[in-house]
């Protein structure tokens, strides 16, 4: 079980966040497992020019759901314990408006898109995943203050139970002739199981008619927090939009097999532990010492999570792909392997990022994710000359080069910071 396997890897670490990265990061594993096995599926059953107009598809949903990770829920978890029931009642009529307004705007981009690729092919796709949209409200609030109880099992179990079963009938529908559909459509079925686990387990329900009172509040405090999202989203999908335009849609097919039969695993599980991380740093902000030793622990069991996967991953690519998921995709290896070794600074990034969260400093976040986001562009625009195998390389070489630089001067500055914020 990861949980026995983290209390035993570090008996130093305090438990809360070892119990928290396990389930996260165990459901996390499991998900891109069962991920791992519909990919195989999803190679054998789809063409590579479904996979590029399914990673077109996923890219413009992502660049529109970068808006509901807009730091409301990031308030609910960090904001006085005598101030959360006023903000909870604000953050649900709040999210109401945010997300048909973006439902709104997905179908709109839709039509767009299929212009701009001339492909019209991606606009119904594109319109029916936006449906997902119409279902999270009900439960983000319930969601959030869940988080804010340390309860990251509910969390865990989930996102378990949702993206499971997306990935079984992504696979059934693969073998059954879905095409594109295999993808798509399961995103919107399996929406209401999410929904459902955390109306169950937290009996947080609105109350009164509703109302834009305190809505400031929470755009305020959020509208850092929303800006880093879009430089991060923009950046996880950069290299997709270029290969699109620039290369082909095979290309791209090729690239975002690639990317998700390899980093996929790592990034999730990452990714999933983060609201873990902030969680165990907000507890200790009262105490410079304590801080610090939550933020290196927070280090060490990101880094044990998701280095030693990805040089795995990376080693044993050229004899896996082949095997498991056809030779057709032999091409894929040196993408796939380049794209693993590029993970490895990222989680110790993500713990410097959510320092700064929770020390309230999500400007200098902010103004760091958009120079980095200017230096990955005209990487990947020079990358992609020597074609996809360019644009991997310019993503390992920006990860390397620039994360490690802001790891450490985010960890310098932050506890400067809090230091003479508490001696004053």
């Amino acid at each position: 079980m990861p949980i026995t396997w983290f209390k035993k890897r570090f008996k130093r670490a305090d438990s809360t966040l070892v119990r928290n990265v396990g389930w996260l990061g165990g459901s996390t594993a499991f998900i891109r497992v069962s991920r791992l096995l519909a990919t195989i599926v999803l190679a054998r059953f789809l063409t590579k020019s479904d996979y590029g107009l399914a990673a077109l598809v996923m890219t413009i949903n992502e660049f529109v759901l970068v808006f509901t990770r807009n730091g409301i829920g990031t308030k609910l978890i960090q904001a006085d314990s005598n101030h959360v029931d006023r903000l909870s009642q604000a953050a649900y009529w709040l999210n109401w408006v945010l997300f048909a307004g973006l439902y709104c705007a997905q179908v709109l981009t839709a039509f767009a898109v299929g212009w701009i690729y001339q492909d019209q092919r991606l606009i119904l796709p594109i319109c029916v995943l936006g449906l997902v949209m119409l279902v999270m409200p009900f439960g983000l609030v319930q969601g959030a203050l869940i988080q804010r109880e340390g309860r990251f099992k509910v969390i865990a179990l989930a996102q378990l139970a949702q993206v499971s079963t997306d990935n079984i009938l992504s696979a059934i529908f693969a073998i059954s002739g879905f095409g594109l559909w295999a993808i798509v459509l399961p995103k919107v079925l399996v929406a209401p199981i999410w929904l459902i686990v955390m109306l169950k387990h937290h009996p947080w329900r609105p109350r009164g008619n509703p109302s834009s009172k305190n809505w400031g509040e929470l755009m305020g405090f959020g509208s850092s927090i929303l800006g880093i999202e879009l430089m991060h989203t923009l950046r996880s999908n950069m290299d997709y939009l270029i290969v699109g335009r620039f290369l082909s849609i095979d290309a791209l097919g090729v690239y975002y097999f690639a990317f998700n039969a390899g980093a996929g695993i790592s990034l999730g599980i990452m990714n999933a532990t983060k609201a873990s991380v902030l969680s165990h740093l907000c507890e200790a902000r009262d105490n410079v010492e304590r801080f610090r030793a939550h933020y290196y622990q927070s280090l060490k069991v990101m880094g044990s999570a998701v280095v030693p996967l990805a040089l795995l991953q990376s080693t044993l690519a050229p004899f896996y792909v082949p095997i498991i998921f056809g030779e057709r995709w032999e091409g894929a290896i040196p993408i796939l392997i380049i794209i693993c070794l590029s993970v490895i600074p990222r989680p110790f990034a993500d713990a410097a990022s959510q320092l700064l969260i929770a020390i309230d400093k999500t400007k200098w976040d902010l103004r760091w994710n958009m120079l980095f986001t200017v230096l990955f562009a005209v990487a990947l625009l020079i990358g992609v000359h020597w074609q996809a195998i360019g644009v991997a390389t310019a993503v390992l070489l920006s990860h390397w080069l620039c994360l490690p630089l802001f790891t450490i001067h985010a960890s310098r500055i932050s506890f400067k910071h809090l230091a003479r914020t508490q001696n004053a």
